[in-house]
């Protein structure tokens, strides 16, 4: 049973943290707290969101357009840090493991014929964006970090610890840093295939 499973100051926290959601995210299945929320205005959270503990979800800038989208039914797990500086965007039923980082900025620029100067203090550099697209029903395994201007194909997987610095393609799996694809969904063959090379 429910009470079994949670215990019954367990089932008192997930009351409260359910009445939380109700005065916060109306669409959101259940926020657990602590949960911090920046710049919601920015925002655009879909049906049945669901998260962990210690998340934090931010959008930033000065212009009103939504910076910060996440599809219906989408879940994050405890620790998870989402901060938007021009667009983040996750498809339906994105699930995200815990210690998940996700960024569309940087601190400077570090390429190109402007760079940010070494001897600039870091927190004064340009704020530089490339937007991120999660697609959906993707997986994000636990301690990801999802670094400005990739997009990652729906239904894919990308394991544990895992840097994505480039774009993964649909119904792929990547491991690494930087994350590379080591298998794609054979759909004629109904299996997940090794990539050589």
């Amino acid at each position: 049973s429910f009470l079994s499973r949670y215990g019954f100051f367990g089932v008192t926290r997930l009351l409260v943290d359910k009445f939380f959601t109700m005065l916060t995210l109306r669409n959101a299945r259940l926020i657990r707290r602590p949960f911090d929320i920046r710049g919601k205005n920015k925002m655009n959270i879909g049906r049945g969101f669901t998260t962990g503990r210690y998340c934090r979800i931010e959008a930033h800038g000065e212009n009103s357009h939504t910076k910060l989208i996440i599809g219906d039914n989408c879940q994050i797990n405890d620790s998870v840090h989402i901060e938007a500086g021009e667009c983040i965007s996750l498809g339906d039923n994105v699930l995200i493991a815990s210690r998940v980082f996700i960024t569309d900025l940087n601190h400077g620029i570090y390429s190109g014929s402007n760079p940010s100067h070494p001897d600039t203090v870091c927190r004064n550099r340009v704020l530089h964006t490339n937007p991120v697209y999660i697609e959906s029903n993707v997986w994000l395994g636990e301690g990801v970090i999802v670094l400005p201007g990739v997009r990652i194909g729906k239904s894919s997987i990308v394991g544990a610890n895992s840097v994505v610095t480039k774009n993964i393609p649909d119904n792929s799996i990547a491991v690494g840093n930087p994350a590379k694809v080591i298998k794609e969904y054979n759909f004629e063959k109904n299996e997940w295939a090794s990539v050589n090379g």
